[in-house]
């Protein structure tokens, strides 16, 4: 093997190498983060609506479940209890 093709070799592994980091950095990663996230937004949701359901008084369910909705930003109707998305504005 000459000088030439070992300076080749080497080049195309930092290339090859500097691909892979890259793509661990831009693509790979936030996608684990953000799944991660959606994951541990799920199970709080779930675990907050559980002791939701095992408050005795139906005011305080209501109070607390209002108070989610606006903290998340949505809109609470106190008609029906419901909690619907703000639309854009």
């Amino acid at each position: 093997m000459g000088l030439l093709d070992a300076t080749k070799v080497a080049a195309g592994v930092l290339i090859g190498a500097t691909a892979a980091i890259a793509y661990a950095h831009l693509i790979s990663l936030p996608a684990a983060r953000s799944e991660a996230r959606a994951l541990e937004r799920a199970e709080l949701d779930a675990a907050t609506t559980k002791a939701i359901g095992e408050l005795t008084h139906e005011a305080d369910r209501a109070r607390v479940a209002r108070r989610l909705c606006i903290e998340r930003g949505r809109v609470y109707l106190n008609k029906t209890g419901g909690c619907l998305e703000r639309e854009a504005e």
